[in-house]
């Protein structure tokens, strides 16, 4: 078959991943599709792959999109008339310690929040299940009864055949060698059998995609590391039909295969490949048996079936897998160009995700949107600290090797550590500054107090930071902290169209005169929250835009993507030439003013306003904003003069207690007062009506904007969930987000967020309260609720304004709580 001239999609990559985008591009979309593999298919990593499917995550989205995987592994075969090898054998994960148990418990927990089935069994109940398992030892496992496995081979040569019989078409040994590019866009596809003219690239080209991407100047951070597994003989007594085992504490996993069993796992000394270029001449080759290294595998999952001791090993397979620096799958459009779209990185779960990764992944290439809240693996989550390879592998093994381990709260990866401070790191670090990591920045989670040890000891219940947290919180709320948050990412844009594509990518207003700021969401086609950043006017024609330290390169990829065409509007990211120290509590006015000869009086500058003032000599920025409830500002000082700023402000607040403060109060100040957290209680699938910000979109002025028309769609219609707040009397109980919400009795949500308001002396949490019939005010308040943590339920109170009591508060004018 001839390559064709152009296509309106081509996707790279015949293994499974690839093969079911084509799929759904060609079945949902009917769309026009050639795929094309440089080998065969399944001949990258596909074919070595050991089957597990399983389907809870910590994301109810990804839990949605392995859902779907497995209903369409069930029903595949008899739409191509070819087996998938699907047996939904369920899933036993084995717990030998107390924290591995709560971890399950919080899991049992997450799994009704998001639909799923789950039970918690005992020693016993996992025995009558496994006779040939050793569980001497178990505390007890999780039982999840619609995961199992299936034939990754089989499965991509039936997604293949559906794509063809979609009118997909598929060429192999085809090799991609470039692109030609016109304008930041793919316009064809270079091939060593010609080229190919094309509206839309999707690279799903396995642990070759890094280097496809680089042909178009893409970042796709991968890493190829070596993972084994063997294959044994038969088993005498094994059935059939026994669950697949995952057990984290040995590290091990294991699955029926033809009467033998698959046993491999997750080791903290793995073997990365390359750093370097994947050779293009792998395929279905392997790498060499390494028994010596596998031994701590063998070792292990022997004392948990005894009866390994007695087989033989039929196979051993040891190939390369794409693995990621967080853990997590690559998807969505490359924020380097309009027309490509990645698919890879799945980290050994290709299989379990590849029939809802492909479903998303032709629905964000048809329509240019996520059409779920896919952040945790949108490939625009990354920066250009990824491009450094030698980087991405120490963080890709330090991920790997967490893989099985226990998930703490607020763990902190360590590897590659510090890549990116801020000019006050030392001094912060003389402070005792217990720091943690966002997007390669050093940035101060607490202060060690002074005979405590200056490190984080994780744990499943309160954790060593949180009675010096606590004070932090007070001081702020009392006196006057100051947070080092110079990792926002900071842009300008300016032009003569500025405005006019703002107003169009804003939800609220920011046609406001020079020197006003503006709170507002970015939204998508679905009214859903893409962004939440805020917006400041220095003059006629330019604009300040601050937003969150992750969310660097999404929002400023969202913007200039939707900047309409011919505009007169240039967005430049200026991250790194500008510092940001917020001052922040009642005391913050009396310090500001002894360090600038402005004026920061409320009548001179009231909230919400941008003034350029000096500070020792230095020209700043000073936003008037909170983000913890207390009068304060963001004071956004050029970068070389960060430490001179913050030394001025250490010593003019001495007398009014001034101290650095953390990340972790800074969480805990917002909690009480209710401030939403993108990714977390705002998302792509969350409206600002539903979340509780409708008065920051600007439905009363005639101008367009993204989503308006999906949110007028709604406007007067019962909201079906709304955000609400909810807190716990009992002080010991952990909220860390996705414990289920109870109203009567009955489920109808989860939270989001989850911490501890130090104020109020409760927990609190956020999360959206569901019903189809309709979430009145009355229907909120109305119910008995509570909360299950840990699958205990815990009574709780709603709330549906802050919980940090005005009342309470000393009266001062101007301060926005």
């Amino acid at each position: 078959m001839t390559l064709p001239q152009q296509a309106e999609i081509v996707v790279i990559g015949g293994g499974i991943i690839g093969c079911s985008t084509a799929y759904h591009l060609a079945k949902d979309h009917k769309a026009e599709v050639v795929l094309l593999e440089m080998g065969q298919l399944t001949s990258g990593s596909t074919w070595h792959a050991a089957g597990l499917v399983g389907q809870l995550r910590s994301s109810a989205s990804i839990t949605r999109v392995l859902k779907y995987s497995v209903d369409l592994y069930k029903r595949l075969d008899e739409e191509t008339g070819l087996s998938t090898g699907w047996k939904m054998t369920g899933c036993l994960r084995l717990a030998t310690n107390q924290d591995r148990w709560t971890e399950f418990r919080r899991l049992a927990t997450t799994a009704r929040s998001f639909g799923m089935e789950m039970h918690l069994l005992s020693p016993d109940e996992v025995k009558a299940m496994w006779p040939l398992m050793d569980t001497s030892d178990l505390v007890g496992a999780s039982w999840l009864p619609t995961d199992g496995q299936a034939s990754p081979s089989d499965i991509t040569q039936s997604l293949a055949k559906g794509a063809r019989m979609h009118g997909a078409k598929i060429f192999e040994q085809v090799r991609v060698t470039g692109f030609e590019l016109d304008g930041g866009r793919i316009t064809k596809v270079k091939t060593d059998q010609g080229a190919i003219i094309c509206g839309k690239v999707v690279n799903c080209a396995g642990q070759w995609a890094r280097q496809v991407g680089a042909m178009a100047g893409i970042n796709v951070p991968l890493q190829p590391v070596k993972h084994q597994y063997i294959v044994t003989e038969k088993i005498p007594g094994l059935a059939a039909d026994a669950p697949t085992i995952r057990d984290p504490d040995r590290r091990t996993y294991f699955k029926e295969e033809v009467g033998g069993l698959v046993t491999g796992g997750y080791e903290p000394d793995p073997q990365a490949w390359t750093t370097g270029d994947v050779p293009n001449d792998w395929e279905y080759r392997l790498f060499d048996d390494d028994f010596e290294h596998f031994e701590q595998h063998m070792e292990q999952a022997m004392i948990r079936i005894p009866a390994l001791a007695e087989a033989g090993v039929k196979q051993m397979i040891n190939g390369p897998e794409s693995f990621t620096p967080d853990g997590n799958f690559i998807l969505g459009v490359a924020p380097e160009c309009a027309n490509m779209f990645v698919g890879a990185g799945f980290n050994a779960f290709g299989i379990a995700s590849g029939g809802g990764a492909g479903w998303v992944l032709a629905e964000w290439t048809m329509s240019g949107e996520a059409p779920l809240d896919l952040w945790v693996v949108d490939v625009r989550r990354f920066s250009g600290l990824h491009r450094d390879r030698q980087w991405v592998c120490d963080r890709t093994l330090e991920a790997y090797g967490k893989h099985y381990t226990i998930g703490f709260p607020h763990e902190e990866y360590e590897s590659g550590r510090p890549r990116i401070v801020s000019p006050l790191y030392e001094r912060l670090k003389s402070h005792r500054a217990v720091f943690g990591s966002k997007l390669g920045w050093e940035r101060p989670n607490w202060f060690a107090p002074k005979g405590m040890e200056a490190r984080d000891v994780y744990s499943m219940g309160r954790q060593n930071w949180f009675g010096p947290v606590g004070e932090e919180h007070r001081h702020v709320r009392e006196k006057v902290g100051i947070f080092d948050q110079s990792s926002f990412a900071k842009y300008e844009l300016s032009g003569a169209d500025a405005l006019r594509a703002l107003d169009w990518i804003c939800a609220n207003d920011v046609a406001k005169p020079a020197g006003k700021l503006t709170y507002t969401q970015l939204l998508n086609s679905r009214g859903g929250i893409e962004a939440d950043l805020t917006v400041a006017r220095l003059a006629e024609e330019k604009f300040y835009i601050v937003t969150g330290t992750g969310f660097r390169t999404h929002d400023m990829a969202w913007i200039a993507d939707h900047i309409p065409v011919g505009s007169n509007a240039v967005l430049t990211d200026i991250t790194e030439e500008w510092g940001t120290l917020s001052l922040m509590g009642p005391k913050s006015r009396e310090v500001l003013a002894k360090v600038t000869p402005g004026d920061v009086s409320n009548e001179a500058f009231p909230f919400a306003h941008i003034r350029e003032i000096g500070i020792t000599g230095h020209t700043v920025r000073a936003l008037r904003v909170t983000y913890v409830g207390e009068l304060g500002w963001e004071l956004h000082v050029p970068i070389a003069a960060t430490g001179a700023v913050f030394d001025a402000l250490m010593e003019a607040g001495e007398a009014e207690g001034i101290r650095p403060v953390g990340y972790r109060a800074l969480e805990s100040l917002r909690l009480e007062k209710g401030y939403r957290a993108w990714a977390a209680d705002i998302t792509p699938n969350d409206t600002p009506f539903e979340a509780g910000l409708g008065w920051a979109v600007k439905l009363k002025k005639d101008t367009d904007f993204m989503g308006r028309n999906s949110l007028e769609s709604i406007v007067g219609r019962s909201l079906t969930k709304r955000l609400a707040g909810f807190t716990l009397d009992d002080r010991d109980v952990v909220l860390v987000g996705r414990e289920t919400i109870l109203r009567d009795g009955e489920t109808v949500g989860y939270l989001t967020s989850g911490g501890y308001g130090y104020t109020i002396g409760k927990s609190i949490g956020y999360g959206y309260v569901r019903n189809p019939e309709g979430v009145s005010d009355d229907f909120l308040m109305s119910g008995t609720y509570e909360l299950v943590v840990a699958n205990e339920s815990i009574p709780a109170k709603i709330g549906m304004n802050a919980f940090f009591d005005p009342e309470n508060m000393r009266v001062r004018g101007g301060c926005q709580t």
